[in-house]
């Protein structure tokens, strides 16, 4: 006769928005060291204490917590700046350099991040619609945050400031790639820097990116 042992504990039951908050957590310790593909819903549900069948009834899918993660994450790194928001004008564009630098500690997260904005792409994913928004919000906020640091009389051609924003983003993301391929090559926080502080001198700003690398 065969026994399957004690039964596993279970965590006591709290709110459904306080278990989503420890799901992320869990998982973004969990994407952070293993990247997308090889963390386990089963390994998050296990940190947690709740089941496999529970990630899925508040996040649906593994692709839907991960982009959930990345909101979080994105949370934790303005937590600094008031209102928990993303800092304006030229406070943004240090701070994306700054995003770079922190980058380069997380790999696991990167990694997935560089995969699943990739993935995404294909017709009926169910990350796409996130990523686009993402993308949107993110052009949105470096234009304004670019027009900010150029002098009334030295704003760009219509439409240049939207596509220096969307070649900033192309950059960051690309250099991710670059970087994860061969790291020892790839500076990820001065090229940032160097893109932004680049555009920033055609327009005549004296405004640069690059106060925070030390």
């Amino acid at each position: 006769m065969t026994t399957s042992g004690p039964p596993r504990q279970r965590a006591p039951r709290v709110p459904a928005e306080q278990r989503r908050q420890e799901i992320l957590v869990a998982a973004h310790e969990v994407f952070g060291g293993r990247g997308f593909h090889k963390a386990s819903l089963g390994e998050i549900a296990e940190r947690v204490g709740i089941t496999h069948q529970g990630i899925l009834h508040h996040f649906g899918s593994k692709e839907q917590l991960f982009v959930e993660v990345l909101a979080y994450r994105e949370r934790l790194d303005v937590e600094g700046f008031e209102n928990h928001e993303p800092p304006r004008g030229p406070g943004l564009l240090r701070h994306l350099v700054h995003t770079a630098v922190v980058n380069t500690g997380r790999i696991g997260l990167v990694q997935s991040y560089v995969v699943m904005s990739a993935e995404s792409v294909t017709d009926g994913h169910p990350a796409q619609s996130s990523f686009r928004d993402r993308f949107a919000v993110l052009r949105h906020l470096i234009a304004a945050a670019l027009a900010e640091c150029v002098p009334a009389d030295r704003q760009p051609a219509d439409g240049e400031v939207a596509r220096a924003a969307s070649a900033i983003i192309a950059v960051m993301d690309g250099l991710q790639v670059q970087w994860l391929l061969e790291p020892d090559a790839i500076e990820m926080p001065a090229t940032v820097a160097l893109v932004i502080d680049s555009i920033l001198e055609r327009w005549g700003s004296d405004i640069r990116s690059v106060d925070e690398l030390g």
